[in-house]
């Protein structure tokens, strides 16, 4: 994994606590939410305030996240929104957490300049033992205080603040008064600059969990599903009243990601150069094909790699054949290839529709599609790690440095370019507002491949998108 981490592939962008304030406050924290100190004196930390260092200083990487729900963090500065999520359980929490310091991100500035901020994600799920708990999970809650309480402490002074005012004879009450002036001289004049962090709900919604294995669960979209990489616990626990599906089953979860309009075919993606992306998914597959051979891959160029398709011959896997006819019919325009669920390239053809479950979506067409070792690793990263592992040392070389040239450059543009722009994140119910990332216009957004337009797309688009969907495969056959 070295060689991930030294192209920034892996635990990039963790922020670095080295002065002796910042791991005393780090410490004060820590005890206040586990009871437990680090005797490190410098270490990085996530989004969350995990420390890889102190998970293997405790050897546990559930330090701040025990029982695998109810994620406590630890917040030493508002740039943590800009580090990753390490051993995430649920795709809700990075969204949540990176919101909460968007939202309240003046507040926590000056919080963090005299103490560290640390508080948990709240779902009254206390336990995940069996997977119908995982239903239970409908509203995330943010709860967050200094560690010597700034903000109850603030929010009490205000209240009695307001009763003073109120209350005729107020400036009589001795013990108000006395109050008054102990609270003011932890939190400052509240009345001018006021110290006070919201509590923020978020729906939920549907997401990705580590537990059992891994599963999606699509629970609130029209026709409820999940996809499971183990659904027996699913299949035994009589609260899941949905279907869920094992990964192998991939004529039934095309079918149901289609009724429930979550996909649409890369060939016909408005604003997306098809050809482009599936030339690279076609490479991704060559590789993991010479590295199943044990071929040399050397310093692979694209012109090496159509050497080595000449040379596989008979060999070439199906999912590269089925790519190829494909991008054949849209740059020649003629007839579409039949490509079906039970086709090695089908889930190569797909990405998410755009809608607030797309990286959800995507996520999951990583996991079923997992030779596009670049969608894997911008969708998956726990599953690409895994997956790194196991590889042969040419292959890991290529996909690190690849990643590294193409991606780690123009993440923002890449992403556009396979997935379209980013979905909306205004959340449905309560007091929070979650923004994305300012994007390019979209006349202007770039890719790896140049700028071009992202038109939008009306009931008419989508509409044909299902019925594409629909005819490929064993449905019927695709013409242009």
């Amino acid at each position: 994994m070295r060689r991930l981490i030294d192209k920034g592939l892996m635990f990039g962008n963790l922020v670095p606590v080295t002065s002796p304030a910042l791991v005393d406050r780090y410490n004060r924290a820590l005890e206040h939410l586990t009871g437990r100190r680090t005797a490190l004196t410098d270490f990085h930390i996530d989004l969350s305030g995990y420390s890889p260092e102190i998970g293997d200083e405790f050897e546990d990487e559930l330090y701040l996240n025990p029982n695998g729900c109810n994620r406590q963090f630890i917040l030493l500065s508002t740039s943590q929104k800009r580090a990753p999520l390490l051993n995430m359980d649920f795709t809700t929490s990075r969204p949540v957490l990176k919101g909460f310091i968007e939202e309240n991100e003046s507040a926590l500035f000056a919080l963090t300049a005299q103490d560290a901020v640390a508080g948990e994600l709240s779902n009254s799920v206390f336990d995940v033992s069996r997977p119908s708990r995982l239903l239970d999970i409908r509203r995330i809650t943010v709860e967050a205080d200094t560690t010597r309480a700034h903000v109850a402490d603030a929010r009490r002074l205000q209240e009695r603040i307001d009763r003073f005012r109120s209350q005729p004879m107020a400036w009589a009450d001795e013990a108000l008064v006395a109050e008054m002036i102990a609270l003011a001289s932890r939190t400052g004049d509240v009345t001018r600059n006021p110290v006070t962090l919201d509590r923020m709900v978020y729906d939920a919604g549907n997401f990705w969990t580590a537990h059992f294995g891994g599963a999606y669960l699509f629970h609130h979209s029209p026709a409820p599903f999940a996809i499971a990489a183990d659904p027996a616990p699913f299949a035994a626990d009589p609260g899941i009243g949905f279907a869920v599906f094992g990964t192998d089953r991939a004529e039934a979860i095309a079918r149901t990601l289609a009724e429930n309009d979550l996909i649409e075919p890369i060939a016909r993606a408005r604003g997306a150069d098809a050809a482009a992306i599936l030339r690279q998914k076609m490479d991704f597959i060559l590789i993991d094909a010479a590295a199943t051979l044990e071929l040399d891959l050397g310093q692979v160029t694209r012109r090496d790699l159509r050497g080595l398709a000449r040379r596989l011959g008979p060999a070439l896997p199906d999912a590269f054949l089925g790519l190829a006819d494909l991008l054949r019919g849209i740059e020649g325009g003629g007839p579409m290839p039949r490509i079906g669920p039970d086709h090695p390239a089908y889930f190569y053809t797909l990405r998410a529709a755009p809608g607030p479950d797309r990286d959800l979506v995507n996520m999951a067409l990583a996991e079923l599609a997992p030779l596009d070792v670049r969608q894997l690793f911008i969708c998956h990263k726990e599953l690409f790690y895994r997956r790194y592992a196991t590889w042969s040392e040419p292959r890991r070389s290529y996909v690190a440095d690849f990643l590294a040239a193409e991606y780690q450059v123009d993440k923002a543009g890449a992403r556009a370019a396979l997935f379209g722009p980013e979905p909306g994140m205004d959340t449905p119910e309560g007091p929070a507002t979650r923004r994305p990332d300012p994007q390019p216009a979209p006349e202007t957004r770039a890719g790896p491949w140049g700028r071009r337009p992202a038109p939008r797309r009306g009931r008419e688009d989508k509409e044909e998108d299902r019925d594409l969907i629909a005819r490929v495969g064993p449905w019927g056959a695709v013409r242009r």
